[in-house]
């Protein structure tokens, strides 16, 4: 397949990604287009699931462009995304209502009543994971309550990858790793489960539940309406893909128990898989992985990058920049510049779209002098995120050894001043997996297994995957950070006790 090239698709919290990739897992070109959040209402996080595609198309042209190849040379596409949240369509595959986003929050008070009542504690056996507000179990009682219409007219429960998916080829599935996340099916046994979806009163919603496929089974082919849209050719196979944190797995190189994956991008994921399921009260989820037999167990929070992006967007916005630097560089030349942490710098609690501490706690800056600087903010900024991530490591070492090094994609993985921060506070080596969309490059080694270039995962992760850089800890500044996060946990505690 030297001449063939395979396409990833993701589409994230923030983005819309398309990336072209060789067989050998070289990256070739890549194009993207930025999501439009709608806020209709406090704690609400929607899109325009018709934008969403009409995006991602564009991606896909532009992409062909770029890499100016025949579209026919495309031997396979499948797709990645940001897993729960909701996209409802209809019997025709055409959306009833806007997708609702994994950073939504209205079905909160649902999430409080499961466990208040016991219901929560009933399900961890069979699902496997915690609940959270922007879970479509909990999503389907709100819309039961509050939009029966919507529900009425929808045929089926799909999610990001899902429904980009179903604009590529007509066809209506689910797969089993986003499904596996989403708390509408048994774990353990992998099927569906009535007993999962009466204990959160949703059974009535059964039907909407769409036939489950593998990541690497085949999905449908590109329709002639998608390749007039995106530029490829009709035709061209489509595998089922996969959540997100698989993606990122698969692309760092996670196959057995030694390793550790990281990502910091709206959400900060700490994972690892193994071949039996783990189940605890204290873990936020264990979910099934693209490799067959294997459970990935992921510690997560939308606690990561995404607010990085927010100080950029709202607290930087005007600011002028050096010549040839772009906000996120100058962003690392600012914290760069402050030298090595302080015991005494400003606190930030990273929890703008949601905490992951036991109690509630607002996001802010605590700790602020005249002396301090932007610089110091943006530390403070970087810092919370990293004790963010590693308040998730902790707990997930609680069930397994430290690993020999960690292997760290998203957002921040592009910054050197941070990833060094990780490694520093982890005192864990940092390994940086080569390319720029490993989203992207996940889904692609579905592709790659799909079509049976290679026979396996393992096969296709040794020959599409490689390291870009190790970033060692420095054990002198283990001490101080030790300090800074007990810190950042104290003051998160005593916040959470105001009323």
């Amino acid at each position: 397949m030297d001449d063939k090239y395979l396409i990833g698709i993701d589409n994230g919290g923030t983005l819309s990604k398309a990336a072209l990739f060789r067989a050998d897992g070289v990256e070739v070109a890549s194009a993207s287009r930025k999501v439009e959040i709608i806020e209709a209402h406090p704690g609400w996080s929607e899109r325009s699931a018709d934008a969403v595609w009409r995006d991602t198309a564009a991606a896909i042209l532009e992409l062909l462009e770029r890499a100016a190849i025949d579209p026919a040379t495309i031997a396979a596409i499948a797709c990645t995304g940001h897993g729960n949240g909701l996209y409802l369509v209809d019997s025709g595959g055409c959306p009833v209502r806007n997708a609702i986003n994994s950073t939504d929050g209205r079905a909160a008070d649902i999430i409080e009543r499961w466990k208040r009542d016991g219901t929560a504690a009933k399900a961890l056996p069979m699902t496997a994971q915690c609940v959270w507000p922007a879970q479509p179990n909990a999503l389907l009682g709100w819309l039961r309550d509050h939009e029966p219409e919507t529900l009425a007219r929808a045929s089926a429960v799909l999610f990001a990858k899902d429904f980009t998916r179903l604009k590529l080829t007509g066809e209506i599935w689910a797969e089993l790793t986003d499904m596996s996340g989403s708390s509408l099916m048994n774990v353990v046994t992998g099927q569906y489960d009535d007993a999962v979806l009466d204990l959160f009163g949703i059974l009535e919603f059964k039907h909407l539940l769409p036939p489950l496929k593998n990541s690497h089974d085949l999905c449908g082919c590109v329709t002639a309406q998608a390749a007039a849209e995106t530029g490829l050719t009709a035709g061209t196979p489509v595998a089922g893909g996969m959540f997100d944190i698989d993606a990122c797995g698969l692309a760092s190189g996670i196959v057995d128990e030694a390793q550790m994956s990281l990502v910091s991008g709206t959400w900060g994921n700490n994972q690892y898989i193994a071949r039996a399921p783990l189940i605890d009260k204290d873990l936020f989820m264990t979910s099934r992985y693209s490799i067959p037999g294997w459970f990935l167990m992921l510690e997560g929070s939308p606690t990561s990058a995404s607010n990085l992006e927010w100080f950029v967007a709202h607290i930087l916005d005007g600011m002028p920049l050096p010549s040839g630097k772009s906000s996120y560089g100058h962003c690392d030349d600012l914290v760069a510049g402050l030298g090595e942490p302080a015991i005494d710098s400003p606190i930030f609690l990273p929890f703008l779209y949601g905490c992951n501490l036991p109690a509630a706690v607002p996001s802010g800056f605590i700790g602020l002098k005249a002396k301090h600087t932007r610089g110091d903010l943006l530390r403070a900024v970087y810092e919370g995120v990293v004790f963010s991530h590693f308040t998730h490591l902790k707990r997930l070492l609680e069930f397994r050894p430290a690993p020999a090094c960690i292997r760290f994609t998203g957002g921040a993985a592009r910054s050197g001043v941070w990833v060094k921060m990780f490694a520093d506070c982890f005192q864990i080596p940092i390994e940086i997996p080569a390319g720029s969309e490993l989203g992207a490059q996940g889904a692609a080694i579905a592709a790659a297994v799909a079509i049976g270039h290679y026979p396996g995962y393992p096969e296709a992760v040794g020959a599409m995957t490689r390291i870009a850089r190790r970033c060692e800890p420095d054990p002198s500044l283990g001490g101080i950070y030790q300090r800074k996060f007990s810190r950042y946990i104290a003051t998160a505690n005593a916040l959470a006790a105001i009323p």
